[in-house]
């Protein structure tokens, strides 16, 4: 995993503001500490990963039914 990847928890901080969501750097430490986030420490500082952080803002996806092309999951069924 590139070194890239992982972010202090005042970048992660930022990230979460620029989507206009709103928390501490300490707040991001406890997640990390607790397993909600991995994490890594290193020289006394915890770093994250930057996927997880962006994924805590990502919509969900979601499909309509109307989109899935049709027959795609007939084999499925027997």
């Amino acid at each position: 995993m590139p070194a890239a990847d992982w972010i202090t928890l005042a970048e992660a901080a930022d990230i979460l503001a620029a989507a206009n969501v709103r928390f501490r750097a300490e707040t991001i430490g406890a997640w990390a500490r607790t397993g909600r986030l991995s994490s890594i420490k290193l020289g006394g500082r915890r770093y994250v990963r930057r996927g997880e952080v962006k994924a805590l803002i990502a919509a969900p996806r979601r499909v309509r039914m109307e989109d899935v092309q049709r027959g795609l999951f007939e084999d499925l069924n027997g």
